[in-house]
């Protein structure tokens, strides 16, 4: 055995480097789950959505109320009514209350219909006056419809206006609604963050997102009273 020399490792340093071997193995778990955290953060980011101007629906062509109800004149002579796509981006899916019917009238900000999620109801003002030609009733089979799809198949009445031009002179229409719902979302960030202050609200979901965008849903999970503000800072502007 000439040549050959023992060296007993617990009298050198791989003793350490045994040490510093398992304790690494050991990070691998920690690592493991907190990418798995920050992959599961990242797909309920994704499922949530972001409110912003690049994703909101604003069809041209239609006129949009203060209120967040938006009209279209057809060649037939009636007028298509629905809510815009940024009160029901905000409110998640809701169901539908029609408060009239098929042959009454309604005035220009008389309440026409009721949104409801979980007892929580925003009441909705009609954006034109006239005679109530028909109501879409396939939001009561699936009213589902009125979030997917509001300005097409989730209409919710069609009314023979009878003062079309002076009810919609101040709607804002093409260019100028674009410009008016960039201010309306802003001014909506800062009601959200009021309102959470004011009512130390724990809402069940992010609303605001990574860089202070708004999330979807924003008021879905938030209390009965913050609502009601909504109603009163958003829906019931004077028509």
């Amino acid at each position: 055995m000439d040549g050959f020399t023992y060296i007993d490792i617990f009298q050198t340093k791989g003793i350490e480097y045994i040490i510093i071997i398992a304790f690494l193995l050991s990070l691998i778990p920690f690592w493991i789950i907190i990418n798995k955290r920050a992959e599961i953060a990242k797909n309920i980011s994704k499922t949530l959505g972001v409110l912003t101007m690049d994703s909101l629906k604003i069809p041209g062509g239609l006129f949009y109320s203060k209120n967040h109800t938006w009209t279209h004149l057809e060649k037939s002579g009636a007028a298509k009514v629905g809510l815009d796509d940024m009160l029901l981006r905000i409110t998640g899916e809701v169901s539908l209350r029609y408060v009239k019917n098929p042959g009454e009238t309604v005035e220009k900000g008389e309440i026409l219909a009721e949104i409801d999620q979980n007892g929580k109801l925003l009441r909705i003002l009609s954006p034109i006056s006239g005679k109530i030609e028909s109501v879409n009733l396939l939001l009561l089979d699936k009213p589902g419809r009125l979030n997917l799809d509001p300005y097409e198949k989730g209409w919710i009445y069609d009314i023979q206006p009878v003062n079309w031009v002076e009810d919609t002179r101040s709607y804002y229409f093409a260019e100028e609604a674009i410009k008016w719902y960039k201010k309306e979302l802003e001014r909506f960030k800062d009601f959200i963050t009021l309102s959470m202050y004011k009512y130390s609200a724990g809402p069940t979901m992010v609303i605001l997102q990574e860089g202070g965008e708004l999330s979807d849903n924003a008021l879905s999970g938030m209390p009965g009273e913050i609502w009601l503000d909504f109603q009163d800072e958003f829906l019931n502007h004077p028509l």
